[in-house]
């Protein structure tokens, strides 16, 4: 028996491919925010003005650069407060609302320390790429794969464009946050723990490693998912609005696996939903399976 309670891993969906989605759900993701809160908009622009003209060194020893600051948005879309607690977050940055005055508080400060997990969790930032790492099926290496497709983005669009959008004071364009992805500039001074010599040059050698190994083996998959008499072993909810997982590339999965896993599809849910329903998530996965509750209907 198997249950996925945040989408499918997108085994099929090459890395490229895999952020050029995501970066659009993440865009997504700051619309919905945005419209949420529109005092923010100007707010999200004069720090990240601050941060350029002068970056600020953190209680950790880090460094907090308008790049990394706009690695918050890695929580837009873990849980239905998720836009509440940034927005409040957001409040606290500056000691006076004047906006010739720039001095941050030292609460907004030791909070942006405290919420970016990657100096206390450095295999996170390492092996964050590695996951779809499939040499026996996508090219190989992996390359900063989110960096540059970011990158081509930019080329393409100048609303992804943190240095030109946040001098732009109308309220239509916005700044963009970032989303769950890692950058080589995280290990380039931005985060303390990541960019001793020996840590930053084992994460580019991970970026440049080309002789990944199979990762998934496709005939295992399907004989372990199906029982002796052809019944399905798996079930997985799927989140049609996850801003971490691809809708599509988990839907592309179920078929390349034959419809092996039986899905229900909601967007009542963001990735959270084991965390925030778990027990009604994992009671209607499991009724899925016993044939008690009629879906796909």
């Amino acid at each position: 028996m198997c249950l996925f309670t945040g989408g499918i891993p997108p085994i099929f969906t090459p890395i490229q491919e895999v952020y050029s989605s995501l970066w659009t759900r993440i865009k997504e993701r700051n619309r919905l925010f945005y419209q949420r809160y529109p005092g923010d908009i100007p707010l999200v622009k004069r720090i990240v003005r601050r941060l350029k003209d002068r970056p600020e060194t953190l209680p950790s020893g880090g460094l907090l650069t308008a790049r990394r600051f706009l690695q918050l948005g890695i929580s837009l879309g873990g849980s239905p407060s998720a836009f509440a607690s940034l927005h409040s977050l957001l409040s606290t940055a500056f000691v006076s609302s004047n906006s010739n005055e720039n001095d941050f508080t030292r609460s907004f400060l030791k909070c942006m320390d405290s919420l970016q997990p990657f100096d206390d969790h450095p295999v996170y930032y390492l092996l964050h790429e590695s996951i779809y790492a499939d040499g026996s099926r996508h090219s190989n290496p992996t390359s900063w794969a989110a960096h540059k497709v970011f990158q081509k983005m930019i080329e393409e669009s100048p609303k992804f464009n943190y240095e030109v959008t946040s001098i732009q004071d109308q309220k239509d364009i916005t700044t963009l946050f970032f989303g769950e992805v890692v950058f080589p500039w995280m290990c380039e001074g931005d985060y303390a723990e990541l960019s001793d010599f020996g840590m930053r040059a084992l994460a580019h050698a991970l970026a440049d490693k080309n002789d990944w190994e199979k990762l998934y083996n496709e005939d295992r998959i399907k004989k372990a998912l199906t029982t002796k008499n052809g019944i399905s072993k798996a079930v997985a909810a799927v989140y049609y609005d996850d801003m971490y997982v691809d809708f599509d590339a988990s839907m592309k999965v179920v078929k390349e696996l034959d419809d092996l896993v039986h899905v229900w599809i909601t967007n009542d849910y963001q990735h959270s939903g084991i965390r925030d329903d778990g027990a009604f998530i994992i009671g209607k996965l499991i009724g899925m399976l016993t044939g008690s509750v009629g879906t796909p209907s």
